[in-house]
């Protein structure tokens, strides 16, 4: 998979609210009610990746997820990337 420009990955932002370019990757930061609902989302999260077999950068405290997406294979974001942003905003959005 090829790595995407800052102009391509600007536009897809767009369509991702919350969503920035960082540090060569897309990332991201959700606040929840509590650790047990945050940690719930993750597991969802987790199963998703691996289905995907592309797996986030992430930490949590408490209540708070942050989430960085980049292929390393390809040095920076691809289109793999915008789809697991995908995948996490309609879990977060079903949660």
């Amino acid at each position: 998979m090829s790595k995407l420009s800052e102009t391509e990955i600007n536009k897809r932002l767009e369509k991702l609210e919350g969503w920035q370019f960082e540090q060569n990757s897309i990332q991201t930061k959700f606040e929840f009610e509590n650790f047990k609902e945050t940690f719930s989302i993750m597991t969802r999260i987790a199963f998703e990746a691996e289905a995907q077999q592309h797996h986030p950068e992430w930490t949590n405290v408490f209540n708070t997820l942050s989430i960085s997406l980049s292929t390393h294979d390809a040095g920076g974001v691809t289109e793999k990337d915008f789809k697991m942003a995908e995948t996490i905003e309609k879990l977060i959005q079903t949660s």
